[in-house]
């Protein structure tokens, strides 16, 4: 009689909505198992046979470490960590403070950092990868995002760089996200006019030669294609899910 199938095991921060929700919903319906955290209490309506929800912040190093603990507990292992969690600011950089600064680096960059450091010797157990959600910001220069774009280029080389560190056990991958029609975009533009909300969709809209944002399914849907078997010849690539912004 053959072993059983061992199932694969992934860990996705930032997975209470958006573009974390769908790639849990994603690979639930691929069969695999996660490990879901968010700080938001939301997270915990993920609870099933196949996620197990964790409510912490992922800047703390002790996330990180209790994400991988959960994942060899309840699972038997780690496949996949998926680092998505991640804080927006539009803000010019005269008027950006040093605490602003800190907040974006600590979940943006260094959470990545944490749980890569925190999941490496049980991915490396398996054959595992890692799939960092940076962003079209960490890539080119846009207005009033400089904080972020600073945290999303971070992660931009920090991919490359842990590509080469980390191979030939694991594979360390990114995509790239252009405007996507989450509540990461609405709570960006709370508080703000209403005409400037408009005027910043309209030009988004131009920059984006498909005509439109993405749906956070389809960058899902590359998180998932990029953890999978069919990428395993695919290290230290940053995928860009933009509409066609970067080939502008």
């Amino acid at each position: 009689m053959s072993a059983p199938a061992v199932e694969r095991v992934a860990i996705v921060t930032g997975a209470a909505g958006g573009i974390g929700g769908a790639t849990v919903e994603r690979l639930v319906a691929a069969g695999w198992v996660v490990v879901a955290a968010d700080r938001a209490p939301a997270v915990a309506d993920l609870a099933s046979d196949r996620v197990v929800p964790l409510e912490a912040d992922v800047a703390d190093p002790a996330t990180a470490t209790r994400a991988v603990e959960l994942a060899r507990e309840r699972f038997g292992g780690l496949d996949l960590l998926v680092n998505n969690a991640g804080v927006f600011l539009r803000k010019p950089m005269a008027d950006t403070t040093v605490e602003e600064w800190d907040r974006l680096f600590a979940v943006n960059a260094r959470a990545v950092f944490l749980h890569i450091q925190a999941a490496r010797e049980a991915l490396a157990e398996r054959g595992g990868s890692v799939v960092n959600v940076a962003s079209i910001s960490g890539l080119v220069g846009l207005t009033e995002q400089t904080v972020y774009s600073a945290t999303k280029g971070a992660v931009v080389q920090l991919t490359r760089q842990l590509a080469i560190e980390l191979a030939p056990r694991i594979r360390v991958n990114a995509v790239a996200p252009g405007a996507v029609d989450t509540e990461f975009m609405s709570e960006a533009n709370r508080g703000v006019d209403p005409e400037l909300v408009a005027a910043r969709r309209a030009a988004a809209l131009a920059q984006h030669p498909l005509g439109r944002v993405s749906q956070p399914g389809e960058v899902a849907d590359a998180i998932v294609f990029l953890g999978s078997a069919q990428a395993g010849g695919i290290t230290g690539a940053i995928l860009s899910v933009d509409g066609g912004y970067i080939a502008r």
